[in-house]
């Protein structure tokens, strides 16, 4: 991860938050942008600092800088540049930090292992068993890239398999009910207590409050007349109200 921090010195600065505010929608849609915030000084009321966080210097210079998402970016911010005082890359050497939802749980192995242990009880299961019928093989470890992109780990299902929009188009016309939501979560919370994912509080209420979210979601796109999202970034989920206990 990568911090940008770009300057700004705005004499008038009438229109520049109204740009930014639009501007801002394709830059949080890139995947290469994990989040940003924009800044007023309150001793100089002219001054303005944007604070990005890129997955990487190329990933901005080299993804973000070639797509269509910075076109649209540049478009709303373009009668700014002359304004800019600094614009710099910087790499974090002092922070205060949490571990990930994603290093908590075990990595990638573990969420592997988790979704392994998963389907098997999907197949065997009367009531979801049949949405899965014909499950492509590799169906699980697709599943454990989009739970590890999710809870903080490596971007792989968004460079593999397409993102955000790609898992939603999957949903598309399945007819999902809420009983077989509800047992989805079910199987999915056994699955978690068989291969010993973490069992603290803190970390259960953030992954159930994902499966929860998601699972709703899934519900919804595959209603009647529901279309796939545009393009948006695979949501990026933390610890929330509880961070991990630390006795």
């Amino acid at each position: 991860m990568i911090v940008e921090y770009i300057r700004y010195r705005v004499p008038d600065a009438d229109g520049f938050e109204d740009a930014y505010r639009r501007a801002v929608v394709p830059l949080g849609n890139s995947p290469e942008c994990l989040t940003y915030e924009l800044s007023r000084c309150v001793d100089e009321p002219e001054c303005y600092i944007l604070r990005i966080e890129w997955t990487s210097a190329e990933g901005h210079l080299e993804g973000f800088r070639k797509s269509a998402h910075f076109q649209e970016f540049f478009a709303e911010i373009k009668p700014f540049v002359s304004h800019i005082e600094e614009m710099r890359h910087y790499e974090q050497v002092i922070t205060k930090t949490e571990p990930t939802l994603f290093e908590w749980a075990g990595g990638a192995e573990a969420l592997e292992r988790l979704t392994a242990t998963f389907y098997d009880l999907v197949k065997k299961d009367d009531l979801v068993g049949p949405l899965f019928a014909g499950m492509d093989p590799d169906h699980p470890r697709y599943v454990a890239m989009w739970l590890g992109e999710v809870f903080g780990g490596p971007a792989a299902y968004t460079r593999e398999r397409g993102g955000h929009t790609h898992m939603v188009s999957k949903h598309l016309g399945k007819g999902i009910t809420e009983q077989q939501r509800r047992r989805w979560v079910n199987l999915l919370m056994d699955a978690a207590d068989e291969v010993g994912l973490p069992s603290e509080a803190e970390f259960r209420a953030a992954f159930t409050g994902y499966v929860e979210w998601g699972t709703r979601l899934a519900l919804y796109f595959s209603g009647p007349n529901a279309r796939a999202p545009k393009e948006e970034p695979v949501p990026r989920w933390g610890w929330g109200v509880a961070p991990p206990y630390k006795p």
